[in-house]
């Protein structure tokens, strides 16, 4: 039965928008039954919402999720330095961590003007169509990057990058600059500049600034974003804001 709940939250995502019974039953494969039964439960605990014929996720997983000690202490530690980030640049700024061919991201930063963007808090995107994402798939373990190059490389935007050697080409090119970037790969008229940040061997997150195609300027975006990765990575390794395990640090990248 936990099996079965846990496929009905399952089925909110990426969007986490709303749903019908029937088609929370077809997303399932679940009897109408039992669809109808479950998701009684999951709203009498809070983890779904009913609006007339229609749930959504309930308010009590995001209460659930603001406490995972993982996310939860990355994002306290990283908040300074965002802010910092944001303040230089008055872009959007992102915090990102990876699992598994996905980045997940755990908190942004935007103005008034908000751009439209497909990433949100708790939502997750593509590694290869992100510059957060390329970011952390540069400094992660080289076994993933092989993983991710041979299998279909996934597409948001005709910008989106598909051929594995090139891609290949790219994430060579992060590892020896410390620097990712996305045009238009994630939503068309918006770029951004990502860093990787550690916390030990590999990187245990990435932020990035994300900014309107025509104010897109790498060269003086570049530096607020590489101060912010930075000093994160000291407030991690120092251990006042640890995420990780003990393990050895990995050289500042350039």
């Amino acid at each position: 039965m936990l099996d079965k709940a846990a496929a009905v939250l399952d089925c909110f995502r990426p969007d986490g928008g709303t749903f019908r019974l029937t088609e929370i039953a077809a997303r399932t494969g679940l009897a109408k039954t039992t669809a109808f039964r479950l998701c009684a439960d999951l709203v009498r605990l809070g983890l779904l919402e009913r609006d007339g014929e229609t749930y959504r996720l309930g308010g009590k997983l995001f209460e659930l999720g603001s406490l995972v000690p993982r996310r939860l202490d990355l994002r306290e530690a990283a908040l300074p330095f965002l802010q910092d980030l944001f303040e230089a640049t008055h872009e959007t700024v992102h915090l990102g961590i990876r699992e598994g061919h996905d980045v997940v991201y755990i908190e942004r930063i935007h103005g008034h003007q908000t751009l439209t963007l497909p990433s949100r808090i708790g939502g997750r995107l593509p590694l290869t169509c992100t510059g957060v994402g390329k970011a952390l798939l540069a400094f992660s373990a080289s076994e993933l990057a092989d993983e991710v190059l041979a299998g279909p490389l996934p597409r948001l935007t005709p910008h989106s990058v598909t051929d594995p050697e090139r891609l290949r080409t790219v994430v060579e090119q992060i590892r020896v600059s410390g620097l990712a970037y996305e045009e238009q790969e994630a939503a068309l008229g918006v770029s951004c500049i990502a860093s990787p940040v550690f916390d030990g061997p590999t990187a245990v997150a990435a932020l990035s600034v994300a900014v309107p195609r025509g104010r897109f300027h790498p060269a003086q975006l570049a530096p607020a974003v590489r101060t912010a990765a930075l000093g994160l990575s000291r407030v991690l390794r120092s251990g006042s804001g640890s995420v990780g395990g003990s393990g050895p640090d990995r050289p500042t990248p350039p």
